[in-house]
């Protein structure tokens, strides 16, 4: 009984360390978040739609008014030179002039600014959806790397084990020193893989490290469920007009649309209003002016109208790579699907056909090799193939974990539709049985 409860006893300290050490986990969305909150793209892009917010408040106001000041007829020879009193003409002026601008084309101006600094904000949605679909993709290459490395690790033990069993066969007379070399042969070939991989999943955190930073260290928790995505085949147009990049280059349409409402403003002259005291020598009288000043548009169909345009002609350009770009977004979306729901449906294969198939032509060698009815060789190439097939199936589980998160960011989540493609669902891995 003391033994038992010793035992108890070990194994609750044994635990307690081990949790002690294992430290905190990175999950897939606390990446999404260290990333966001790191992103010094996404505060530059804020700071460009504050900067056309206040310049569109800026351009709804009139133009500053000038004040003018002024000496106008001073006599330069004679008994009166330079004298500011003594000549009927000699003025003394100080004025103020106004432009005065139509409430409109204030109107469009700001209008203008506001349309730029929406673009600056669609801009901002760009980032932020190239940033959650970039960290997610460096999370699961990272996830997947290190789950190709366990399977060669625990195929490296089973290989050093084979190892043994070769050298006690050869010992004992029953197998061929060849044998001993082909089971080294096989553990040097996994050691290396091992080597590539570590290589692999360094490279993996350091890509990771650039989004969320010094937590690129931590241990990386389970990932969510990769078996549906947020899109819809049947309303696929319609939400693809959400894309974040579809989505900027309408706000650049209509910042192009919104230039030309002020081109066509700018065919309608702004006056100039000026009032202006003008004071003589104390024997004169003081006098006042007021002018008027208008620009003279004498070649409106040479300038006003051919700005107006081409400022439409930008505007039809936008909307037309707009279009193309739909297009263009819409079809690569469609393949994208097509992959994924592909690489799935060959996931399932895997896990039903070509991982057990792997692992039975495995148990077949071993049980032929101990019977003495089959040749080493033929252990270790059943061994290299199960272990090449789940390390193929791993790498079109994260090619499809790839496209997954191409999917699963690709507009934003406000937009996004649940939708589940009919197909079987993927269990974990099987590791190759002993």
């Amino acid at each position: 009984m003391k033994k038992i409860l010793l035992g108890i006893f070990i194994n609750a300290i044994l635990w307690i360390g081990h949790a002690a050490h294992a430290g905190p986990v990175l999950s897939l969305d606390r990446a999404l978040q260290l990333a966001e909150s790191r992103s010094r793209q996404l505060t530059a892009q804020d700071a460009a739609a504050t900067a056309s917010r206040e310049m569109g408040l800026a351009a709804g106001q009139l133009p500053d008014p000038t004040l003018k000041f002024g000496v106008n007829n001073l006599p330069i020879n004679g008994e009166d030179r330079f004298s500011l009193t003594q000549d009927f003409m000699t003025m003394r002026s100080v004025g103020v002039m106004q432009e005065i601008t139509r409430s409109d084309k204030l109107k469009v101006r700001s209008a203008r600014f506001n349309r730029e600094a929406e673009a600056a904000e669609a801009s901002r949605a760009v980032a932020l959806a190239n940033l959650r679909r970039d960290t997610a993709m460096a999370w699961l290459d990272r996830y997947y790397q290190e789950r190709m490395l366990d399977v060669l690790r625990t195929q490296r033990t089973e290989a050093g084990l084979q190892i043994e069993a070769a050298d006690a066969a050869y010992r004992g007379g029953r197998g061929t020193q060849a044998d001993v070399f082909a089971a080294r042969s096989m553990v040097a070939q996994i050691d290396d893989r091992i080597r590539q991989t570590e290589k692999q999943i360094g490279t993996a955190k350091i890509r990771l490290a650039r989004w969320v930073g010094d937590d690129a260290a931590q241990a990386l928790d389970t990932p969510p469920s990769l078996q549906s995505v947020h899109l819809d085949l049947s309303s696929l147009d319609s939400q693809l007009a959400h894309h974040p990049e579809i989505a900027l280059m309408t706000k650049q349409e209509q910042v192009a649309r919104a230039d030309a409402d002020i081109a066509q403003s700018n065919k309608r002259a702004d006056w100039s209003v000026e009032l202006m005291y003008s004071q003589r020598g104390p024997a004169y009288s003081n006098m006042v002016s007021v002018n008027v000043s208008v620009p003279l548009q004498w070649d409106q169909k040479n300038r006003q109208d051919r700005e107006l345009s081409a400022k439409l002609a930008i505007a039809e350009q936008m909307r037309a790579q707009r279009e193309e770009a739909t297009r263009e977004h819409v079809a690569d979306t469609r393949m994208w699907l097509q992959e994924w729901q592909s690489n799935r449906e060959r996931l399932a294969q895997y896990d039903s056909a070509l991982i057990p198939l792997a692992a039975e032509r495995t148990r077949a060698a071993i049980a032929a090799y101990r019977g003495g009815s089959g040749p080493l060789t033929v252990v270790l190439e059943a061994r290299r193939m199960a272990i090449d097939t789940q390390m193929d199936r791993l790498r079109l589980e994260m090619e499809a974990a790839a496209l997954w998160a191409q999917l699963e960011y690709l507009i934003p989540a406000e937009h996004q539709t649940t939708t589940e493609p009919r197909l079987p669902s993927l269990p974990t891995t099987t590791a190759t049985e002993k």
